[in-house]
């Protein structure tokens, strides 16, 4: 799994005419899921990412996580993280897991932040057309490939 954390004070997804999910302080999280992922991949994302001290701390220092600061999060969907452009100027996505898997690794991620964080977390639309808008906070944005553990 690929995953982009983008540290916010607001974020929310629109679908067609209309805002789906919204939120306040907390993070946005763009998901894309391969094929070769596991339960595995989704609980080490889970603690890294429910763990990560990118928030302030009373003197000004990036030094409390999500969690620390009863933070609300967005999940989204997307499959373009896994994109190849290594030939040419047209993405690959043939690294992207199809929707009869990603679907239930994408809702078992999910499941799997809210009871790390211990509250329901707002989605975006699985496979839908949907307009993002985020004010990025600091800006933050961090990209966690749980294939790439030691780096």
């Amino acid at each position: 799994m690929r995953i982009v954390v983008q540290k916010v004070s607001q974020a929310s997804v629109k679908v067609e005419a209309g805002i789906v999910s919204e939120i306040g302080k907390g993070l946005l999280i763009l998901v894309g899921v391969e094929d070769k992922d596991t339960q595995e991949d989704i609980d080490w994302l889970t603690a890294k990412i429910t763990q990560l001290r990118i928030f302030d701390d009373e003197k000004g220092v990036m030094n409390l996580s999500v969690k620390d600061i009863d933070g609300e999060i967005l999940i989204v969907s997307q499959f373009t993280l896994h994109a190849s452009t290594k030939k040419g100027n047209r993405p690959s996505y043939i690294r992207a897991a199809k929707p009869d898997f990603a679907i239930p690794m994408y809702e078992k991620f999910i499941v799997a932040i809210e009871n790390a964080i211990g509250r329901k977390v707002e989605t975006g639309r699985f496979g839908a057309m949907m307009e993002i808008s985020l004010v990025n906070d600091g800006p933050v944005t961090i990209i966690i490939d749980s294939k790439q553990k030691d780096f």
